[in-house]
C-alpha cells in the first residue's frame, strides 16, 4: 500500500480576501473549484509540485476560527530569500522571525501560520 500527499485545509472567513493573500504572497493560483450551496472549496497550487492547498469557505459563517496554540503551519521554500522577506514585510504579514535559524513566519487572513525557508538550506 502507498500514501502519498494530496493536499492540506484551511477553513477561511473571507474567501475573496484569502484568495488575494495567497496570489500575492506566495504565488498560489487556483487549479480547482467545488461550489455547493453551504460551501466553496477551492484549491491552490505552486505550479511546481502536486501538493494543494485547499480553502473552505463556510458560507454564513461569521465568527473567526479557534486555532488554538496555532502550532501547526505550511512551509514554503523560496530562491530569493530576502526578496520574498521584503515583499512579506510591505505586506505587513510576518508574524515571528528567527533571525538564528534564517527562517520566517507570516500569517493569513485568519491566522494561518505558513512558515519561509530559503530554498538552499
Amino acid at each position: 500500500m502507498e500514501f502519498k500527499f494530496a493536499h492540506n485545509n484551511f477553513n477561511v472567513l473571507d474567501l475573496e480576501k484569502s484568495l488575494a493573500f495567497y496570489r500575492d504572497a506566495l504565488n498560489l493560483v487556483e487549479v480547482r473549484r467545488k461550489e455547493r450551496p453551504e460551501f466553496t472549496l477551492v484549491f491552490l497550487g505552486d505550479g511546481k509540485t502536486e501538493h494543494r492547498l485547499e480553502l473552505t469557505w463556510l458560507k454564513g459563517r461569521t465568527e473567526p476560527y479557534h486555532l488554538g496554540e496555532n502550532e501547526f503551519h505550511l512551509a514554503f521554500t523560496v530562491e530569493d530569500f530576502d526578496k520574498a522577506y521584503e515583499l512579506h514585510k510591505s505586506m505587513n504579514c510576518i508574524c515571528y522571525e528567527n533571525k538564528d535559524m534564517g527562517i520566517y513566519f507570516i500569517s493569513d487572513p485568519d491566522g494561518y501560520w505558513l512558515e519561509i525557508l530559503p530554498a538552499n538550506r
